[in-house]
């Protein structure tokens, strides 16, 4: 095998790291004597050939007959995850467009299915496993692979083999033609649908249903029977799921498309086994982060999951709550109640229940989360994240906490009790990102926020702090005006951020003029970066000159741009024409559930535009009724994105009616 190996000219050959010169040394090392090394070395392999997928590319050919080798090889340590390759390899070569698959693969592949067959026969139960999740990945026709599968189901006995074979009948059926086996197999799975063992006959169901998709919500008592049997830690075992009870709930809940919360409520029903309660949650979760119409059916359990005796089952009860945030706000005094509760989660971070109880509560704009926050900001190691962190938008949920910061933005209402705090934690600053995330804070709270005036005066002297300062005493604005003589000074000195300090001055009580002579020196130099054009339309009339400018970048190509010189436009000069079509190309796919950021600033200007905006407000009339969350993240900021923009559509449509 290593002679042929040598033969090979690797460098010739890439992966998704460049050349595959060190592929035969990676294989060396997965034959070696060292299990650990070998492990690592398949590990590489695999991020090597496969990382992401989207791709096969030119050394995946070479390397295939080396993978099966060394994974029929008894003594090979790390045949299990060389297997795991071969897997990847076969399934990404069937999902990706066949401009993507190097053009060796087909042909490699028809060599290597004998080879794959054969281990089917393999004396350890895990290779057969394998082998059979490589079979049911690949895309050779059922003919060729049926045969071998029955007979293999006819002989095996080991319980997680057996599931691993039910799925590979099911995708192998698919791949025609399947020959004179097809018709018998397709009778098998139907026949296992009544077989004694729950989870065969959950195999049976994902096996059949891509042929039958409406064959899971008619079985939806087998399902959930299935998922909530003690026999589901079975499929931890096999080779196409390797899941614990979240998995399979998360695997199984794929099957059942749409709002309907009825598979969600069935995971939601008591269960000795607190990982099945968890996991009831987490698909709550994952249905709640997609849809809104289910809130109603599921809010009574979650609630009742408050009381439940674990600590992780309590902490994302309420992280869910402050999720819904105004939808759950009748069970406040429910939340309140868990304000004292020292539960942790058994994470790195060590989030309490108390914690997710605050967040609960401030989403539900319920002052008695005020303690809660002042206790947190008092003890550097809280379970509230120390920075804002993002999760892609996906059909599971992240039961994380946001950071400090961002809960408190939240609480405008309160900003009168939650100042001092705010204060602190400015004094107690160890870098400059959290404080600049206060200063936001002090910012988004606007003129109540004047009290914390007199601390941003003294970070104004700190060039390091000054930058933050400015903008937190732009948002607090003419309350704010002790303030315009240092801004002044610094808007004069000249150097990068000079536009910062005049539009500050500006924002305070001052004269336009700095701001206008300091961005038009920007703007002379690099354009309209989006700052410039934002503060432009703060400048309002006195930036009139600029219209020509800002009326041709209307139609820019770039979404963010177009959308800021638009209301730019309009803000300087009453411009409807211009800017309502362009703010509205920004807006068209809300309409159909499409959501990305830039869409939410353009809803608010378009508002601020008032009833000459009327064509936009038609376009968006159906999105609250919309039951699709209209988010581009995941956690509970996708919660927020659907509420927020929901809630400036409405604020349109009343500015247009």
């Amino acid at each position: 095998m290593w002679a042929e190996v040598d033969l090979i000219d690797w460098a010739a050959l890439r992966h998704n790291y460049g050349s595959a010169e060190d592929v035969p040394g990676l294989l060396r090392r997965c034959a070696g004597p060292d299990p650990d090394d070998a492990e690592r070395a398949a590990d590489d392999l695999l991020n090597h050939l496969f990382h992401q997928g989207g791709w096969i590319c030119s050394a995946a050919p070479a390397t295939l007959p080396f993978l099966l080798r060394l994974g029929a090889t008894p003594g090979v340590p790390s045949r299990r995850t060389l297997l795991e390759i071969v897997s990847r390899l076969a399934s990404e070569a069937v999902r990706v467009a066949e401009k993507w698959v190097d053009p060796g693969w087909p042909s490699a592949w028809e060599r290597a299915l004998p080879e794959v067959l054969v281990l089917l026969d393999a004396a350890e139960p895990e290779i057969r496993r394998a082998a059979a999740d490589v079979i049911g990945s690949c895309r050779s026709p059922g003919e060729l692979t049926l045969p071998a599968l029955l007979r293999c189901w006819e002989a095996e006995d080991d319980p997680a083999t057996r599931l691993d074979l039910v799925l590979a009948l099911g995708r192998a059926v698919l791949q025609e033609p399947t020959g004179e086996h097809g018709p018998g197999v397709r009778a098998l799975l139907r026949g296992l649908l009544d077989a004694p063992d729950a989870q065969i006959r959950l195999a049976a169901v994902h096996a059949i249903a891509p042929a039958d998709p409406a064959l899971p919500a008619l079985q939806l008592g087998l399902l959930l029977e299935a998922v909530r049997d003690p026999s589901v830690e079975a499929w931890q075992h096999t080779s196409a799921v390797e899941s614990g009870v979240q998995g399979v709930h998360h695997w199984t809940a794929a099957l059942l498309t749409g709002p309907s919360p009825s598979f969600t409520l069935g995971l939601l029903e008591d269960h000795p086994d607190v990982e099945q309660r968890i996991g009831g949650l987490a698909r709550a979760g994952g249905l709640l982060a997609q849809w809104r119409s289910p809130t109603t059916a599921l809010l009574p359990r979650l609630v009742a999951r408050l009381e439940d005796p674990s600590a992780e089952v309590r902490f994302r009860a309420a992280e869910l709550l402050a999720c819904l945030g105004s939808a759950a706000s009748a069970h406040a005094d429910e939340v309140a109640a868990l304000i004292g509760d020292t539960g942790a989660r058994a994470t790195r971070k060590r989030e309490t229940v108390a914690e997710a109880a605050v967040w609960a509560l401030a989403r539900m704009n319920d002052p008695r989360c005020v303690p809660g926050l002042f206790d947190a900001a008092a003890h550097p190691k809280s379970g509230f994240a120390s920075n804002s962190a993002h999760y892609p938008s996906a059909d599971w949920h992240h039961a994380v906490l946001p950071a400090l910061h961002e809960v408190v933005g939240h609480l405008p209402d309160h900003s009168g009790l939650l100042l001092p705090m705010v204060c602190g934690r400015l004094d107690n600053a160890t870098d400059d990102h959290v404080l600049s995330s206060y200063c936001q804070v002090l910012a988004g709270w606007g003129p109540a926020a004047g009290g914390a005036v007199p601390q941003l005066l003294g970070l104004l002297e700190n060039d390091q702090t000054w930058t933050s300062a400015a903008k937190a005493l732009a948002g607090i604005g003419r309350a704010g005006n002790e303030a315009l003589g240092p801004l002044l000074a610094r808007s004069a000195a000249g150097g990068a951020d000079t536009e910062l300090a005049a539009w500050a001055y500006w924002k305070v009580g001052g004269e336009p003029g700095p701001a206008l002579e300091a961005l038009g020196r920007t703007v002379a130099g690099r354009g309209f970066p989006r700052p410039a054009l934002q503060m432009l339309a703060d400048l309002g009339t006195h930036a009139a000159h600029h219209a020509d400018r800002l009326r041709a970048m209307t139609s820019d190509p770039e979404p963010w741009n177009r959308v800021e010189a638009a209301h730019a436009l309009w803000a300087v000069t009453g411009d409807t024409e211009s800017s309502v079509p362009a703010l509205m190309t920004a807006i068209r796919g809300l309409a159909e559930g499409e959501w990305l950021p830039v869409m939410l600033p353009a809803v608010r200007y378009l508002t601020r535009i008032g009833s000459a905006a009327r064509p936009a407000a038609e376009l968006v009339r159906g999105v609250p009724a919309h039951d699709e969350r209209l988010r581009s993240s995941g956690g509970w900021r996708g919660f927020v994105q659907d509420e927020s923009v929901r809630t400036a559509v409405r604020e349109l449509l009343a500015a247009c009616d």
